[in-house]
């Protein structure tokens, strides 16, 4: 919940706007209260989406249907205007933490807890399913968990039976790991109640376990599991047997196998009254202490167990005291729609505001400032964005740098971009919010450390101000939940595909012997799984684990040896671990092609495993410039070393790329003025790059915008005490090799 300034209005057709709640793609999200007096939830749409007539008409169209939805467990609609200047649909405001938060926060709910959201969930659906209507986005993120029960939310893509929602055909709506079969393939037509019924058997799986049923990761992976393999039900073995039957049949893939959600409703609702006396010795109690509640008492007002309903608490006593307003608010905008509101360039523009150097980023950060005087006219000249770029170390400045002086070198650039060098030494969060005080930053770059990552996101997600990540990672949960993450760089649970490619290609691979290391967490058991998934030389694969605290690779490395493998692919994360692995490969005289990933690339592995690191191949997801043969690396090199004296180090390209992706997307917004945050978001992954380092194209229509990960990894081969750079995975068409000491 953030406070509202003077960009924001006192009220929105009739209701007294009071805070932000978040913001998303389709608009902003406010707190407000009711002509009488009641909380509500405000969606306000944005006006780049409000200019378009036909979205305008779905959205009437949907805020009609969801009206027509009545139950107890189903967030009302109070009121909606789709003819006003901005559009906006109002529901009742539950006050209290989403499953997601919960489940994130304490564990596994208790199974008094769990029968009961099921029961109450299923209802809700039922309610939707009669109204004609279905929700199409059932996940933990949108049920509020309130002090009387669990609330449905958010009818952002819902839809009634022959209608078109609001997104582009044939995208695939709704999140990766609660998607059915059906929605993983775009085809509308097939996504009807049964849809919605299998979400909720995932929900109820990851409440009951705090784990999809399909695992995390990749959304690539996580939807070719939901379409192909079986779930893991493994923690609804606590359930009374007919309750747990009944949840397995609503992830059959088959949408004609799985029950309604009224005959799911009925069934949770007998297993909850009448609970299996045997549940008992199951359940004991709860990962967070708590007594498992089945019966009655457990739907009152104590359903949650007490750390959750301390998180309700908290919730309500947030929205009974919103933050003050900073500044007085502007006019209300559907008592004015013949005038247009101040843009944020413009009132920028009349606060005086000016570009300044800045102390912000955790270790080290920039961030690229517009300037003018108090009296500075917007129009005069070029317009000025801003972009902030936070980074640990100094080649994503220069990455960036480079390509800011690239862009204001065009004689017909219709804006232009000022660098700014901060201190270091604040923190990832309050640099965070002293980017997003300047109205003129246009989108953020960075930050480059996980840790920080998790810090900002959904301070960058709230305000819709894109973040592109050049060199962390993230997963399938932050992109479902986040329109404005931009990742700009292939994950480690993908570099799989790059290995198979070249064990095909290159090495010319028939069979192929993985070691899993127990050691190397999802990574490595997501490798595993696509190099088995995705066999090279569409040949035959083995699979030999290794046991996390196992430090003697010998055995598994012979029981692998003697499948006569032609590759043999270290699945794990541990550059002394794979040390081990390539010193018992030389000894048992293994000469086929070793491979695995970058983390692994380490001088760690080099200097422990020594000649036996010579000819292993890694998979990685950054470049190297300088040994890269295309026009645009050899004049990125160029002018990388006349400016700094040096060659391109890692990510320099990356972040040039970046920046490169924000100014196209920009020059494709118009005349450079009066363009927000929330339009950067909305168009930045329609715009193909093709980088210095890789192409970037994204999946613009699907559920996660995730980075089309063909031609975007770079192998690596070891030899001679460092790492060799080899070239963009689909165009290495020759084996690396080096001679393998013996014994």
């Amino acid at each position: 919940m953030r406070e509202l300034t003077a960009e924001h209005p006192e009220t929105i057709g009739g209701r007294r706007l009071l805070a932000r709640l978040g913001a998303g793609g389709m608009g902003v999200v406010y707190l407000a209260r009711g002509r009488g007096g009641q909380l509500e939830a405000l969606k306000v749409i944005r006006a780049e989406h409000a200019a378009d007539d036909r979205f305008r008409a779905r959205f009437a169209r949907e805020a009609r249907l969801a009206a027509r939805v009545r139950g107890r467990w189903v967030v009302r609609v109070t009121g909606s205007d789709t003819d006003a200047q901005a559009p906006w649909l109002a529901t009742e405001f539950v006050p209290g933490p989403t499953l997601a938060e919960a489940v994130a926060g304490h564990g596994p709910l208790p199974l008094g807890s769990l029968l009961t959201l099921g029961q109450r969930t299923a209802e809700a659906l039922a309610d939707v399913h009669e109204a004609g209507l279905v929700h199409r986005d059932v996940k933990p993120g949108n049920i509020v968990l309130g002090q009387d029960g669990p609330h449905l939310i958010d009818f952002g893509i819902v839809r009634g039976g022959g209608a078109t929602a609001l997104t582009a055909p044939d995208a695939v709506l709704g999140t990766p790991g609660y998607l059915s079969p059906e929605q993983t393939r775009a085809y509308g037509d097939d996504v009807g109640p049964a849809s919605d019924v299998f979400a909720l058997g995932c929900v109820l799986v990851y409440a009951a376990s705090a784990r999809p049923p399909f695992g995390s990761g990749d959304p690539a992976a996580v939807l070719y599991r939901t379409v192909y393999e079986e779930p893991d039900t493994s923690g609804l073995d606590r359930m009374p047997a007919p309750a747990r039957t009944a949840v397995v049949r609503c992830l059959a893939k088959d949408p004609e196998a799985r029950p309604t959600a009224a005959e799911l409703r009925d069934i949770l609702d007998r297993a909850r009254t009448r609970p299996d006396p045997r549940s008992a010795l199951v359940e004991g109690t709860t990962s967070s202490g708590h007594e498992a509640r089945t019966g009655p008492d457990s739907t009152a007002q104590g359903w949650l167990p007490l750390p959750v309903l301390r998180m309700v608490a908290a919730h309500a006593t947030r929205a009974l005291d919103p933050p003050l307003r900073t500044a007085a608010p502007a006019t209300d905008t559907t008592a004015a729609e013949g005038t247009p509101a101040p843009s944020r360039r413009r009132i920028l523009t009349i606060a005086g505001a000016a570009g300044a150097t800045f102390a912000v980023g955790g270790a080290g950060a920039l961030f690229l400032a517009a300037r003018g005087g108090s009296d500075a006219d917007p129009r005069r000249g070029p317009a000025l964005h801003s972009i902030g770029l936070h980074a640990v170390g100094r080649e994503q400045e220069r990455g960036a740098r480079l390509a800011v002086d690239a862009h204001n070198s065009r004689s017909d650039a219709p804006f232009r971009l000022a660098l700014r060098t901060a201190h270091a030494g604040e923190r990832a969060v309050s640099a965070a919010r002293r980017l997003l005080a300047d109205t003129s930053v246009c989108a953020v770059i960075g930050p480059t450390s996980a840790t920080d990552v998790r810090a900002v996101m959904s301070l960058y997600g709230d305000a819709y101000t894109p973040m592109l990540l050049v060199s962390a990672p993230a997963n399938a949960k932050d992109l479902s939940g986040n329109r404005a993450l931009c990742v700009t760089r292939i994950g480690d649970d993908s570099l799989g595909l790059p290995l198979s490619v070249y064990l095909t290609q290159a090495h010319r691979s028939r069979r192929t012997a993985v070691i899993e290391d127990g050691a190397g967490g999802a990574p490595a058991s997501e490798l595993a799984r696509m190099v088995r998934e995705l066999p090279p030389g569409n040949g035959t694969t083995t699979r030999h684990t290794i046991a996390a605290d196992a430090t003697d690779f010998g055995p598994v490395v012979a029981e692998a040896v003697k499948t006569k493998p032609d590759a043999v692919v270290y699945a794990g994360t541990s550059p002394g671990r794979a040390a081990s692995c390539a010193r018992s490969l030389a000894r048992a005289d293994f000469e086929g092609a070793r491979v695995s990933i970058e983390p692994v690339m380490r001088a760690e592995f080099l200097d422990a495993a020594a000649e036996a690191a010579d000819g292993w191949v890694f998979a990685a997801p950054y470049s190297e410039p300088r040994s890269m043969t295309t026009q645009r690396a050899r004049a990125f090199t160029t002018s990388y070393r006349g400016r700094f004296g040096a060659a391109p180090g890692r990510w320099s390209a990356e972040a040039r790329d970046a920046v490169e992706l924000v100014a196209r997307t920009l020059d494709a917004l118009g005349d450079g003025f009066d363009i927000t945050p929330g339009q950067v978001a909305d168009r930045l992954f329609r715009i193909p790059t093709d980088g210095v380092a890789k192409p970037l194209r994204f999946d613009s229509t699907g559920a996660t915008h995730t980075l089309d990960p063909s031609n975007t990894a770079f192998l690596y081969g070891a030899a001679d005490g460092r790492f060799r750079f080899l070239g963009r995975y689909d165009q290495v068409a020759r084996p690396f090799e080096r001679a393998l000491p013996q014994g």
